[in-house]
C-alpha cells in the first residue's frame, strides 16, 4: 500500500519530512518509508493556470497513476484534495488522513486571508512554492467548494485531525468526522493549524494506531 502526503498551501512536500520518519519508525522501519510519496502541489500546476480545478485535476492524475490501494494524508488544502479524491474514487482509497480540513469553505475566512496575502511581500512568498499572485487566485478559486453533500460516498475509515491551538479549523473539524459514518476524531496538543510541523511525533503515533486499526479490520473482515 502506498501513502500520500499533501501539504498545505505555504507549505512544500518538505513539512512531511519528520512525520514520515517518524511514522517510518512506528510502523516498521525503511520499507514504509519507500512506499510514502508526497507531492509538490506547485509542480503539479506547473505550465497551468492557479486554480483549484486545474490543481484537483492533476492530482487525481497524480493518485491515479498509482497502481496500489492508497492512505492519503493531507493537511488544510492537502486535506481538501484528499476528500475530494476519496469521494471520487472510493474504490480506491483505503483510508484517509484529513488534518485541519474543511468540506465547506468559509467564504469570510478566506477572503480575510486573501487580504493578508495582498500585504504580505513577495520575498515571504519564495520558499512556499506558489507565488503571491497564485496564492490569490487559487484561494478565490475555492470560495464555492462545498463537498456536504457528497461525504457519504466517503466509504473508508476516516481520521479527522485537528490541532488544539487551531481554532479557525476545530468546529469543522468536529463536524466533518460527525459527518462521515466510518470516522474518528483526534485532537493533538499543544499544536496549531501545521500538526505535521508543529507535532509530527505524536502525530505519527496517532496515524501508526490509527493504521493499525485499518489494517486489523482489514485482517478481520
Amino acid at each position: 500500500m502506498r501513502y500520500i502526503f499533501v501539504h498545505g498551501l505555504g507549505q512544500t512536500p518538505a513539512s512531511w519530512d519528520k512525520t514520515i520518519e517518524n511514522l517510518s519508525v512506528q510502523l516498521g522501519g525503511e520499507g514504509i518509508a519507500a512506499s510514502c510519496a508526497s507531492p509538490d502541489l506547485s509542480e503539479l500546476l506547473r505550465n497551468k493556470d492557479t486554480n483549484y480545478v486545474n490543481l484537483y485535476t492533476a492530482f487525481s492524475e497524480y493518485c491515479d497513476s498509482v497502481p496500489e490501494p492508497i492512505t492519503i494524508c493531507g493537511l488544510s488544502l492537502g486535506g481538501i484534495l484528499a476528500l475530494h479524491y476519496g469521494i471520487e474514487h472510493p474504490h480506491k482509497v483505503k483510508a484517509l488522513v484529513l488534518i485541519g480540513a474543511q468540506y465547506k469553505m468559509p467564504k469570510k475566512l478566506l477572503a480575510f486571508q486573501n487580504v493578508i496575502f495582498r500585504f504580505m511581500p513577495q520575498a515571504m512568498f519564495r520558499q512556499m512554492g506558489f507565488g503571491k499572485k497564485q496564492f490569490i487566485e487559487l484561494s478565490k478559486s475555492m470560495m464555492e467548494l462545498d463537498f456536504s453533500n457528497d461525504l457519504d460516498k466517503i466509504s473508508c475509515p476516516v481520521l479527522v485531525v485537528c490541532g488544539e491551538k487551531d481554532k479557525a479549523n476545530m468546529e469543522a473539524a468536529k463536524g466533518l468526522a460527525d459527518c462521515l459514518s466510518h470516522a474518528e476524531f483526534c485532537m493533538i496538543g499543544n499544536s496549531g493549524h501545521e500538526v505535521n510541523v508543529d507535532a509530527p511525533e505524536q502525530l505519527a503515533e496517532r496515524i501508526s494506531v490509527f493504521m493499525g486499526n485499518v489494517e486489523g479490520k482489514a485482517i478481520r473482515d
